[in-house]
């Protein structure tokens, strides 16, 4: 059985833990926290440590922290000669410590810690210095998911930008419409069913074409109304720079 550590206590962790814990392959040998108040009850307790430092050697480690702290998180591993990756969409495999070999296992996908998720469902998108340790990933990955992809680092920077586009900034424009909609005594589930439609097009169209509204119809007067209608200076801009976007890429 491969053991496993894990450095974080954040989303990713949240729903990592939970996943591993059902592998018969693989065992959780540690979780490493910087307070245990900072975690909640699906961390096995006696798991825990808060010190990365007291972390035994593990077949592999997953650090998953804040970008800016992966490398200062893999020099403080005790151990060396083992397979440490990071979980993150941007930082390249060469920040990880020399001590250990490296690795990148990167789950694309918006994690809440109060929202389920079907891991088998998630993307994961890995990277390794040799192939003997891209095949361990590839392995532990296969057991994980059923989307499995090996992404270089280079691709994986313009892959996380354009998840930004697709899931950080439609979310943001979700919230600008339930804002509107409050504003005006409308129920946000009216729209539900067109946001649901709308991402559905997208397994059967290319986004380009699936594309609608006024804005590729160069409908100038619902756009003026539109315009008028917006007292929010920074959703007005918003919605001038996305209509001048769709129009000059029709």
């Amino acid at each position: 059985m491969k053991t496993i550590n894990i450095i974080g206590s954040g989303n990713v962790v949240h729903h990592l833990v939970r996943a591993l814990a059902e592998l018969s392959n693989y065992k959780i040998q540690n979780v490493a926290v910087r307070s245990i108040d900072k975690v909640g009850d699906f961390f096995p307790k006696d798991l825990i440590v808060t010190a990365v430092e007291d972390l035994k050697a593990a077949d592999i480690t997953l650090i998953s922290v804040t970008d800016s702290a992966i490398a200062e998180v893999s020099e403080r591993i005790s151990y060396k000669d083992s397979l440490v990756v990071h979980t993150s969409g941007t930082t390249a495999l060469e920040v990880l410590n020399d001590k250990n070999r490296k690795g990148v296992f990167y789950p694309l996908q918006t994690f809440s810690k109060n929202k389920e998720i079907n891991f088998k469902e998630v993307p994961l998108c890995l990277e390794a210095e040799n192939t003997d340790d891209l095949i361990k990933l590839k392995l532990l990955a296969a057991e994980l998911s059923e989307k499995v992809f090996e992404i270089s680092s280079e691709q994986r920077k313009s892959l996380h930008v354009a998840a930004v586009f697709v899931s950080n900034f439609i979310n943001h424009l979700y919230s600008i419409g339930n804002e509107i909609c409050q504003e005006n005594n409308i129920p946000f589930d009216i729209l539900k069913p067109l946001i649901k439609e709308t991402a559905d097009k997208i397994n059967y169209l290319n986004p380009k074409d699936a594309q609608t509204g006024p804005a590729v119809r160069f409908d100038q007067k619902t756009i003026k109304a539109h315009q008028d209608f917006l007292k929010n200076q920074n959703y007005k801009s918003i919605y001038n720079l996305i209509t001048q976007s769709i129009q000059e890429n029709v």
